[in-house]
């Protein structure tokens, strides 16, 4: 595995660099034309080696040397988690154990997880991409990324870990967890770089500002944060408490982990390395593709996966496609921020709920601290939610009229974005349990009728 020189890197035009600037700016035509070559080339591998795919593709009478254009993926058949499921452990495999050289798995919590096998040329592969990432946001040899994501059969880890050894960078494997030690280790070893969840970066926040210290106090200067859906006001609360550029990462497990698509630093949108995934937008109803700019179901094909093509993967993530071209420089189309997810949306009397359209409304609030949680639950036939939110001590030390009125506030902001009641519920800080990884912002107490 090559690693990083100065010499490597190209700075695009938003102040970040290119680990691969000749793949990164490929002119259109040629990347379209890449991906069909990728495409057939991926059918090829998907058709003769995964008995699934050979007998979905026969089923709908698609052969891999039908597709000559990318307007063909609409007839391939999809993929979805549960087919992982079904398929559970290695079923879905195109290579060998013996060229099978890595394995992780999906955090699912019910039934078997999720699992994604890695040649030695798709790990090799998956550090370029997470270089990309990293150098997007200004990351160089000489910088110092603090890796806070859980190692083990989590990708996270281990992925931003290769990666940023691919791009030079020096690498602490500080995993998740043990806040105190995450500060001290921070400023004494001049972290430049963190990665973790965006819940745990506000977590960082809180407890750096509970121990007195400024933002100047801390040595980090960007932050690449997933794992989780978070705004973009959720972004300005970290980057004012930890003083970063904090940069959204894409990626899932079925895709190989962290290094599907990146931001850089203007911040518009996650370029999708699409030299190495084909992203289509799905109506998740009636399945037909949409066109740019609409809002639906994210939908991959894998182009480079040697040990686990997926094709037309049903991510269940809604998003939009944004083909305008972005300061940077790079020619990826981008996709916005999840805004929910199609399988998980909550459904209160009628209207879909996306816990994103929530959050967008509190963390507009000052007095409102970013810790919050939804609790749906249902009374008699009727489901209810409440939005239990954190304020500061100055907002408790006012008279209890004071509070109602801030309180029936929030609840009519959330009522023009949600057009539905909810019941918020103050609550003092530090109160709602805190998390070291993905934070817990639902908890549906619905039972079934």
């Amino acid at each position: 595995m090559s690693v990083a020189t100065e010499e490597h890197l190209t700075r695009d035009a938003a102040g970040g660099l290119n680990w691969q600037p000749a793949a990164e700016t490929m002119p259109r035509e040629h990347l379209l034309a890449l991906q069909v070559e990728r495409l057939r080339a991926t059918l090829e591998n998907a058709y003769e080696n995964v008995p699934f795919y050979r007998k979905k593709m026969d089923e709908l009478g698609v052969e891999p040397g039908d597709v000559t254009g990318l307007d063909a993926v609409a007839s391939l058949p999809f993929t979805t988690k549960i087919d992982l499921r079904d398929h559970y452990p290695f079923g879905m495999f195109a290579r060998p154990r013996d060229q099978v050289v890595r394995v992780h798995a999906s955090s699912g919590t019910t039934g078997n997880p999720t699992t994604v096998g890695y040649t030695r040329a798709d790990i090799d592969t998956w550090g370029d991409l997470i270089a990309r990432t990293l150098a997007a946001g200004g990351v160089a040899p000489g910088d110092l990324l603090q890796n806070a994501y859980g190692y083990g059969l989590f990708t996270g880890g281990l992925g931003l870990h290769f990666g940023a050894e691919r791009l030079g960078c020096t690498v602490v494997p500080i995993s998740g967890g043990n806040t105190e030690r995450q500060l001290k280790i921070m400023r004494d070893f001049g972290a430049t770089a963190l990665s973790c969840t965006p819940s745990y970066a506000m977590y960082l926040a809180d407890a750096a500002r509970d121990r007195g210290l400024r933002p100047e106090d801390l040595p980090v200067r960007v932050g690449f944060h997933g794992a989780e859906p978070w705004t973009n006001e959720l972004r300005t609360q970290i980057e004012s408490g930890l003083g970063e550029h904090a940069l959204d990462i894409y990626g899932l497990s079925e895709m190989g982990g962290p290094g599907v698509a990146f931001e850089c630093l203007c911040k518009g949108g996650m370029h999708i390395n699409e030299d190495h995934y084909l992203a289509e937008v799905i109506d998740p109803e009636t399945l037909r593709p949409l066109p740019f700019g609409e809002i639906g179901e994210l939908v991959f094909t894998t182009l480079t996966r040697e040990a686990q093509p997926l094709l037309r993967y049903r991510t269940r993530d809604l998003c939009t496609l944004i083909d305008e071209p972005c300061a940077c420089g790079r020619t990826s189309v981008r996709m916005s921020k999840p805004i929910g997810r199609s399988d998980d949306m909550l459904i209160i009397r009628g209207v879909n709920v996306f816990p994103s359209q929530i959050e967008e409304v509190l963390m507009s609030i000052p007095a409102i601290e970013p810790h919050y949680q939804i609790v749906v639950d249902r009374k008699g036939y009727l489901d209810v939610i409440e939005v239990w939110v954190e304020v500061g001590e100055d907002l408790f030390a006012e008279t209890m009229g004071d509070l109602e009125r801030f309180q029936k506030g929030v609840q009519a902001q959330i009522y023009n974005v949600l057009n539905i009641q909810v019941a918020v519920k103050l609550k003092e800080p530090k109160t709602i349990q805190r998390s070291e990884g993905k934070a817990v912002r639902v908890v549906d107490r619905r039972t079934v009728l």
